[in-house]
């Protein structure tokens, strides 16, 4: 077996274990080519993920709430240590971390999205959305936060959910699998949040 650490974009740390059997086949050999599923899931998700861990960052500041706080924190963690992940895939199949390639183009159906106002896939928040985040505090931040953020959860489910199954190489497989498991176990646990505070979470 071999462990290789590479230490990637925003200096997390990524530990990729390539070889051996791993009891499902995985060929160490084999490597995703640019076109790929495996490619533009990791593409697009650490370009997702990092939208995540700034609006994580911004709503630490605006509220003193613990329990708020403590959700933005484990987002935070959870989502850039996927995306140190994701861009060293990419550093060690030797693919670029940027395409002209649409968003979402390697899902191999048209997703019927137009990027506007700095939010390239479904999901992602606009540019206003983050700057209205920024000016409020307390229990409106909470409420935008939260709601922000299942939208923006979804979007990665439904990203996560296709790499399950169109991705060619186990680690991806299994990494979108932990993705989709989380993101919607918090999408339950926010909506309950939201409803805490008075707001109107969507079904």
């Amino acid at each position: 077996m071999l462990v290789t650490a590479l230490l990637v974009g925003g200096g997390f740390l990524a530990v990729l274990v390539t070889g051996g059997d791993g009891g499902d086949g995985e060929d160490a050999a084999a490597v995703p080519g640019n076109a790929s599923a495996d490619a533009g899931f990791a593409r697009d998700m650490a370009v997702h993920h990092q939208q995540a861990v700034e609006m994580s960052l911004i709503v630490r500041d605006r509220t003193d709430d613990e329990d708020v706080r403590r959700l933005a924190y484990d987002i935070l963690n959870t989502q850039a240590n996927q995306r140190g992940m994701l861009l060293g895939w990419l550093d060690m199949w030797k693919l670029p971390k940027t395409t002209a390639e649409p968003p979402m183009s390697w899902m191999g159906h048209d997703m019927s999205f137009e990027p506007h106002d700095g939010a390239l896939m479904p999901g992602m928040a606009t540019n206003t959305q983050l700057d209205r985040l920024r000016r409020e505090t307390g229990e409106d931040a909470e409420v935008l936060f939260l709601t922000l953020m299942t939208e923006h959860h979804r979007g990665g489910v439904t990203m996560s959910r296709m790499a399950e199954s169109a991705a060619g190489t186990p680690a991806v497989r299994r990494l979108a699998k932990t993705m989709t498991l989380g993101q919607r176990s918090e999408i339950k646990l926010m909506k309950g949040m939201i409803d805490e505070r008075g707001g109107t979470a969507k079904p």
